[in-house]
């Protein structure tokens, strides 16, 4: 995928210094902060964060799904004769 560019003009200085804390407090540069807020503001990290919360277990989750699969991984004899 190729990244194109997008020059801001006028951009006040409240707003300037809001970018810039909040770049700071996330330890991100100007760049990295205004990509993040702009997909926030457009939606995208959304879907992001939604596909992370169902694609991510943890092990507790894990053991719940394996217990939940017990019963239907047991075989029964006489289906297989």
């Amino acid at each position: 995928m190729t990244s194109s560019r997008i020059t801001v003009r006028n951009v006040d200085p409240e707003l300037s210094r809001r970018i810039r804390a909040i770049g700071a407090a996330r330890g991100e540069s100007l760049n990295r902060t205004v990509l993040h807020l702009l997909r926030d503001a457009a939606g995208l990290n959304m879907r992001r964060e939604r596909l992370e919360r169902y694609a991510t277990w943890t092990d507790e989750d894990m053991e719940e799904f394996t217990e939940a699969l017990r019963p239907q991984r047991s075989l029964r004899r006489r289906y297989w004769r």
